[in-house]
């Protein structure tokens, strides 16, 4: 499923554009290694901070700043979302590089999220059978694949904004506004949020640091999707209706039936 919109055309310099590469290439690259040190954050593997780390506050002010800080995370990440914020945003940066500039925002903000985090190390649950932590680990590290399978079925680089800056580059005007549903979209409208939440309860030590960050991260995707929603039905109309009727948001819980699909 593409939920690409038509750009405001503003001609580009070739030197310009080569700079909007370069920047979207960056913006990219930071991204990646601030989300791979965040899958350690969670998993608690081979990074220095995790979730459950460091000294951190008492719990109630440690309870007040993550929520913060996840809740710093959910306004920027749906407002910069919004098509009303990105219609005023493209007057003041090239149209090529606003996924990239939006990408880049969200990868700031996760990393100050994960710098700033004050743990709550008390113990929610704690799964000692090795079977238990297997099939836990399992999960966690399934939605990850997930997660990564679903942006390549609707063009990562185009997710992550360096497509749009190589095609100004190539001098190439796409607007594909084409609904489709690959793969792990028929069977769950949003299957990128869904490895996220799998990987966000998947764990076989629950302290209520991470339940807090589990809890309030579930709930800005449940509202977040909901934003999302209306986007898309004003986008692919009658079309994306119809996928509502017949295929599950967050949960690959069957439908009935509303018809054939095109």
């Amino acid at each position: 499923m593409l939920t690409r919109t038509e750009l405001k055309s503003r001609p580009l310099s070739h030197p310009k554009k080569i700079a909007c590469l370069l920047y979207s290439l960056f913006s990219y690259l930071f991204f990646l290694l601030t989300f791979l040190y965040f899958i350690g954050f969670l998993g608690n593997v081979g990074v220095h901070k995790n979730i459950d780390s460091g000294s951190g506050l008492t719990w109630p002010w440690a309870l007040l700043v993550d929520v913060l800080l996840i809740s710093l995370f959910a306004i920027q990440h749906s407002c910069m979302a919004r098509k009303s914020f990105k219609n005023w945003w493209q007057n003041f940066i090239p149209p090529a590089i606003e996924r990239a500039t939006y990408v880049l925002a969200s990868s700031v903000v996760l990393a100050l999220m994960c710098w700033w985090w004050q743990p709550i190390d008390i113990i929610v649950w704690e799964v000692k059978s090795p079977v238990g932590k297997g099939v836990l680990s399992g999960l966690f590290w399934l939605g990850w694949g997930i997660l990564f399978l679903a942006t390549v079925l609707i063009s990562h680089f185009e997710l992550f904004g360096v497509k749009q800056a190589f095609e100004a580059l190539r001098q190439q005007k796409t607007v594909d506004c084409t609904f489709k549903t690959p793969l792990l979209y028929k069977v769950v409208r949003h299957p990128i949020y869904l490895g996220f939440l799998i990987s966000f309860w998947a764990t076989p030590n629950m302290t209520v640091g991470h339940l807090v960050f589990a809890l309030t991260s579930t709930l800005y995707i449940v509202i977040g999707t909901h934003l999302e929603e209306k986007d898309l039905v004003e986008l692919f109309g009658e079309k994306y209706r119809h996928y509502q009727k017949t295929v599950g948001m967050l949960l690959p819980f069957p439908r009935r039936k509303a018809g054939s699909q095109d």
